[in-house]
């Protein structure tokens, strides 16, 4: 199923670069505590994400990676301000700051070359990954200072440099190509030599993961032991403590059982903490008061216990697809402490959160806590649409994307109009036969019709019956309207009709109903909405859903009958779509 896609983005350099600059100045000023250390590390990633962005650019030179001058200046001020992190973090984020020796001069220079293509690291904006980790596994590792260290490009480029920082090591980064469950390096004759020049030292190779294959560490650690590098010099550095996935090569399978692997988990690193300063619930007192009761995990669908009387009734969980969320009460009531993305995409969420909490369809929003956003448990009911009027319903969530539609506008776009048709097309074509795949090819004809109405914003992306809730007022409250434009997949920020045919599908609307909804978000936003464009949003949407679905994993029966049933009426719905088309 074609579900998944990576957030990339081309950015000026000098803008990268005037971004960090006025982010460590700010730092330098701080009198210390928690929020400079949060800034520090958005610094942190912003520069990682600038050297990753320099080094691609080159290896799409020259299709390999090797050693530039401006990668070595851009590594020297990474790994420096992985050391600032390091000494912050220890420091409980007291203390003098100390900043890299020439880091203004480094930007300045750094800031002439031209733009550069830049990855969010997944880690960081979704599955609560945190640098710091890194700098703990490294210290734990016992490795020497003299370790190789190894980033796997995009988000190892700066766990490396933490790696690096804590062992006091050099670090290299390379870009592994090729199909994802096989992949491969690519390495210039100046960067082999460097690294291969005493291959009795330790290598370290870092990054998040493993996924699916684990071909990325695999293929490093291939290449370094077929250019002599004994196998008991290799370690890694990854994201979690398990297994290679389902697609991992023999070979790859069985050094990783051998070899060490450094990890400190969010767990251990934040929740457990043995320091105060470093566990989120003091984090959280910080911005709601004391707490009353230890936070509650309720991650991975445990929140449904709270919101349903009994598990027949719960809706289907991506279990795969949730981030860490958080029950956190107070004597002032209960807070969700879910988490919202490390640096600039927890502060860009903060600021979306406010607004649309301002304007009364979210929650109350209190604050952001190193990555996690707090905002006010609802103890409200689960919306049932069977007893609701839909016109009503229609009438609030047209008000809803309307807003939405006038105040969150981008300045990017998600997948494009050819890549929604194809994903339409493949999707349904896998789960409902080559003949269901053809209807829907049919039925959306060329991409080219749409792309001059398309005004891509920041899209909900998630209008699942399950994300309303109805509060002690009988308002409908939205539970989930931040993250879903820049998830881990393909869709984005789309037009405001994806969300239309979003909430026509699951409201289970009839046409009549569809267009009210779209002549609201019309009369919100000044635009007129065409039935066809509006229908071929449906298909593209369901054919979404089926393979998003289709995918997700079901850790018990009962979850896979739900997910299962889901799926069920997303191709049946599709079936009648096609049939009024016909």
């Amino acid at each position: 199923m074609l579900v998944y896609g990576d957030v990339e983005h081309e950015k000026p350099v000098c803008e990268i670069c005037a971004q960090i600059e006025s982010g460590l100045e700010w730092c330098a000023k701080s009198p210390g505590g928690r929020e400079r250390h949060e800034r520090l590390v958005g610094c942190f990633i912003k520069a990682a994400e600038l050297l990753q962005g320099i080094s691609d650019r080159q290896f799409a030179l020259h299709q390999k990676d090797d050693l530039t001058a401006e990668q070595a200046l851009g590594g020297t001020l990474l790994c420096g301000l992985a050391a600032s992190v390091t000494r912050s973090w220890k420091a409980g984020f007291g203390g003098e700051l100390v900043l890299p020796g020439g880091w203004k001069a480094a930007l300045s220079e750094l800031s002439d070359s031209g733009p550069v293509r830049v990855r969010s690291g997944e880690g960081y904006a979704f599955y609560a990954l945190y640098p710091e980790g890194y700098m703990a596994a490294a210290e734990r590792s016992g490795l020497p200072a003299g370790t190789i260290v190894i980033g796997l490009r995009s988000i190892g480029t700066g766990l490396a440099a933490m790696v690096a920082a804590a062992l006091g090591s050099r670090m290299y980064t390379l870009r592994p190509v090729g199909h994802p469950f096989d992949r491969r390096v690519e390495i210039g004759s100046a960067m082999a030599s460097h690294m291969l020049a005493d291959k009795e030292k330790d290598f370290a190779i870092v990054d998040e993961g493993p996924g699916f294959s684990g071909s990325s560490f695999g293929c490093v650690a291939d290449w370094l032991e077929a250019n002599g590098v004994a196998p008991e010099r290799i370690h890694f550095f990854p994201g979690h403590c398990g297994d290679l996935g389902g697609q991992a090569s023999r070979t790859h399978r069985e050094r990783w059982a051998r070899r060490p692997r450094h990890v400190v988990e969010f767990d251990d690193l934040i929740l457990k903490s043995k320091s105060e300063k470093h566990r989120l619930e003091a984090w959280i007192s910080q911005v709601v008061g004391p707490l009353c009761e230890p936070l509650r995990d309720i991650s991975g669908g445990s929140w449904r216990a709270l919101r349903y009387l009994d598990d027949r009734s719960w809706p289907p969980a991506n279990a795969q697809m949730e981030r860490r969320k958080f029950l956190a009460r107070t004597p002032d009531g209960a807070w969700l402490v879910k988490f919202a993305g490390l640096g600039e995409t927890g502060s860009a969420k903060l600021r979306k959160g406010r607004l649309l909490s301002d304007a009364g369809y979210i929650p109350e929003i209190a604050g952001t806590v190193h990555g996690f956003l707090v905002g006010r448990w609802i103890e409200g009911v689960a919306f049932d649409i069977a007893a609701c009027d839909k016109r009503q319903v229609a009438e609030h969530v047209g008000r809803y994307l309307g807003f939405r539609a006038r105040k969150l506008g981008t300045d990017g776009a998600g997948a494009s109009p050819g890549i929604l048709f194809e994903m339409a097309i493949f999707n349904t074509s896998k789960a409902m036969g080559e003949e269901a795949g053809e209807r829907v090819a049919r039925l959306l004809g060329r991409a080219e019709r749409f792309c001059r109405d398309i005004r891509p914003i920041d899209t909900d992306n998630r209008l699942h019956r399950w994300e309303w809730l109805l509060d002690a007022n009988g308002r409908l409250i939205k539970t989930d309207a931040l993250d879903h434009s820049s998830a881990h997949d393909l869709v984005g920020r789309q037009d405001v009709t994806w969300d239309i045919a979003g909430a026509s599908v699951e409201f289970d609307l009839s046409r009549q109903q569809r267009d009210h909804l779209a002549l609201v978000v019309g009369d919100e936003t000044g635009r007129r909405f065409v039935p066809e464009m509006l229908t071929v949003h449906e298909a593209l949407y369901l054919g979404f859903q089926i393979g998003l679905w289709s995918t997700a994993g079901a850790g018990t029966d009962a979850e896979r009958r739900r997910i299962e049933g889901l799926v069920q009426g997303y191709k049946d719905c599709l079936s009648r779509l096609l049939e009024e088309d016909q």
